[in-house]
């Protein structure tokens, strides 16, 4: 039974509410970059080919454990060393996606590139610090696996203003004042960072470069039972959601070609894709909790495989907008479950003695499958056609699949899984 003294509320109405924060926070411009830009850029005759390619911009998000070690030891000379980094960074974000809309993309496609590489950078980096800010304000296990739902639930609803909102937007007013608005959203978080208070982390920072760049690494392996058992974990975050990141990285210029409006778009597909992922995640938390995250592990994968071949379904039926809201609804209802207990996996790899670089080690291996697919997709899209497409994306489900047995067996006990992960 949940005890509701003091400190249990005082949980829910200061960290909970932070979690959501940095959920908003770090999903906002993620969502601009893989929604409304190629929605945009689609809109305005640029290829598959070329839209894939430019999904390139994306790979900031896999290798910002490259200069994690940066932020994790040294700090700037205000608001604390996590909060003054965000602050910063959020800042920078803002200028950068208000400056998106200042160019053409039939005559400078260069600079819209190099916009959305700053974007990119930036919010990968603002990643790495609200990853470790949000691991040092949950301090139990109970803590982390409900603030990590809640952080990854408000990810999801920041989707809105660039997937909804944004796609509602064009051709009602110009792509200049499209853009601002979405600038304005972001800077709703630099005031969630002046608001909040700087954590105190439970291990030492590391006071030599070489130390935050090195104890991530050498921890990590030591703590598994072989090289082979760390070489699996790590091919496990690269495939187990390679699957669904594949069949959904051109998602809007996918319905764009089967017919539907913008509007559509902005309504059916992407209420259908938010609520039923919501949905997916809370029902998945529970799960995880009852059940533990390798037998949730097994359970959603099967869910995320499946669910694919309703794009197969959508591909054939054309522009029909009852079977785009059933195909999303059932995506993202498995891609919510799948979601929950794959971060939950991550967090429970995850040293306390290495929190900044881990994660962001961690989150980048996440997000590769999905750089990777939006970079590719296009042209294999422009190759074999949508509807083999999907069953390709089916396909490579499978490898994540296969590589549980090794690194989340389905009857360990979660006692014993924690013990390993420790």
């Amino acid at each position: 039974m949940f005890s509701f003294d003091f400190p249990y509320r005082d949980i829910f109405t200061r960290r909970m509410l932070i979690c959501m924060g940095t959920g908003f926070a770090s999903g906002l411009p993620l969502y601009l970059l893989i929604q409304l830009v190629p929605a945009w850029l689609r809109l305005e005759g640029v290829s598959l080919a070329t839209i894939g390619f430019i999904g390139l911009v994306l790979y900031p998000y896999s290798i910002n454990f490259v200069w994690s070690p940066l932020l994790e030891r040294y700090a700037l000379p205000m608001l604390g060393h996590r909060r003054g980094w965000m602050l910063v960074i959020q800042i920078g974000l803002v200028l950068s996606i208000a400056s998106l809309g200042l160019f053409d993309p039939s005559e400078q496609l260069a600079m819209i590139v190099a916009v959305a590489i700053c974007i990119a950078f930036f919010s990968a980096s603002q990643d790495i610090v609200l990853d470790a800010f949000r691991h040092e304000i949950l301090e139990s296990e109970g803590d982390l696996a409900l603030g990590n739902t809640i952080h990854v639930q408000a990810y999801k609803i920041s989707g809105l203003i660039p997937g909804s909102l944004g796609m509602s937007l064009i051709g009602v007013v110009s792509w200049q004042i499209n853009c601002l608005i979405m600038a304005a959203a972001m800077s709703i978080s630099i005031l969630i960072t002046l608001m909040l208070r700087e954590p105190v982390p439970e291990s030492v920072r590391p006071t030599r470069l070489y130390d935050a760049i090195t104890r991530p690494f050498v921890e990590f392996f030591q703590r598994r039972q072989s090289v082979y058992q760390s070489i699996a974990v790590i091919a496990f975050m690269v495939t187990y959601k390679l699957g669904d990141n594949m069949a959904t990285a051109l998602a809007t210029p996918f319905y764009i070609d089967l017919g539907f409006s913008t509007q559509q778009i902005g309504f059916i597909a992407k209420n259908a894709a938010l609520w039923p992922s919501i949905f997916g995640g809370v029902v998945g938390a529970l799960i995880v909790l009852k059940s533990g995250i390798n037998k949730a592990l097994w359970w959603f994968g099967g869910v995320q495989l499946i669910s694919i071949f309703g794009y197969v379904w959508l591909s054939q039926a054309g522009a029909d907008p009852w079977v785009l809201a059933l195909v999303i609804t059932g995506e993202y209802l498995g891609v919510g479950l799948g979601t929950t207990a794959y971060v939950a996996f991550i967090f429970r790899e995850t040293s306390r003695l290495a929190v900044a670089t881990q994660l962001a080690m961690f989150t980048a291996l996440a997000t590769l499958p999905r750089t990777v697919a939006t970079s590719f997709s296009g042209v294999i899209v422009e190759a074999i056609g949508w509807t083999d497409f999907f069953y390709l994306s089916a396909l490579l489900a499978l490898p994540g699949m296969v590589l549980l047995t090794w690194v989340a067996p389905y009857r360990q006990s979660p006692d014993q899984a924690g013990r390993l992960a420790k």
